[in-house]
C-alpha cells in the first residue's frame, strides 16, 4: 500500500498533465479545422475533470496494479467527441486532429525534459521532484507512442485512415468497431510494446536529447 501511494504521488500530476493536455489538443485541432462539437461541450479545456472516464481512468488502472503487481497498467480519458463531418476537408483534416495529441505527449515529454534540467541547474535536492519529471517524461513518451499504434480508434488508426485511398480508408475504418479488443489483445501479448512502443519511443527519446542538445553542453 505504501508502494503504491507513492506511485500515485509521483505521477499523479504528470499523468493528469497528459491526459488533459492530450485531451483538450484533440478538441483545438477539431475546432481549428471546422468542427466545434468538443468546444460547444467544453471539451476544450485544462480542466482535468472534463477528461476524467471513472472507469477508465481511475478504476482500471488501480484494479490492474494490484491484479498484477504493478507490471501491467492501462487506463484511458474520456474520447473527445469528434463530428469528422464538419472538418473543412474531413479526409485530410482527420489526420491533423488525430496526430494534435500525441504531438501534445510529445510537447509535454520536452518540458518535463527541460524541467530535470531545470532541477539539476537549480541545485535541488528533493527526489520527490527529480522522480516526477522523470515519471513526466515517461508518461508523455508512452501516451505518444501507444496512441500512434495504426489501428483505428487509436490515433495513429485516423490517422493511416486519412493518409490512404478512398477505397482501402473505407474498407480499414470497418474495424474500428473490434480495434479496442484487437489492441488489448496486442497489448496483453506484448507485440505493441516489443514491436511498436519500444522503437518508437526511443526514436522519441533521442529526439529529445538532440532537441536539448544546447543545454546539455552546459554540463
Amino acid at each position: 500500500m505504501n508502494e503504491l501511494i507513492q506511485t500515485v504521488a509521483v505521477y499523479a500530476l504528470p499523468v493528469l498533465f497528459a491526459i488533459t493536455l492530450h485531451e483538450a489538443a484533440h478538441a483545438y485541432a477539431a475546432k481549428f479545422f471546422g468542427d466545434t462539437t468538443a468546444y460547444s461541450m467544453g471539451r476544450m479545456s485544462l480542466n482535468p475533470v472534463k477528461h476524467i472516464d471513472p472507469f477508465g481512468t481511475i478504476l482500471i488502472p488501480i484494479l490492474l496494479y494490484f491484479a498484477t503487481g504493478g507490471n501491467f497498467l492501462f487506463g484511458y480519458a474520456k474520447p473527445v467527441p469528434i463530428n469528422f463531418g464538419q472538418l473543412r476537408k474531413p479526409k485530410r483534416d482527420m489526420a491533423w486532429v488525430a496526430l494534435a495529441g500525441p504531438a501534445a505527449n510529445f510537447f509535454m515529454a520536452l518540458l518535463w525534459t527541460l524541467a530535470i534540467y531545470a532541477l539539476v541547474l537549480g541545485g535541488v535536492q528533493e527526489e520527490f521532484f527529480m522522480l516526477m519529471a522523470k515519471a513526466g517524461v515517461l508518461t508523455n513518451l508512452v501516451m505518444f507512442a501507444f496512441n500512434l499504434f495504426p489501428i483505428p480508434p487509436l490515433d495513429g488508426g485516423r490517422i493511416l485512415t486519412s493518409l490512404l485511398p478512398h477505397k482501402a480508408a473505407y474498407k480499414f475504418a470497418r474495424i474500428e468497431p473490434y480495434g479496442f479488443f484487437i489492441v488489448m489483445a496486442l497489448v496483453l501479448l506484448k507485440v505493441i510494446y516489443t514491436w511498436w512502443m519500444a522503437p518508437v519511443m526511443y526514436v522519441a527519446s533521442k529526439l529529445l536529447q538532440l532537441i536539448t542538445l544546447p543545454i546539455t553542453l552546459l554540463f
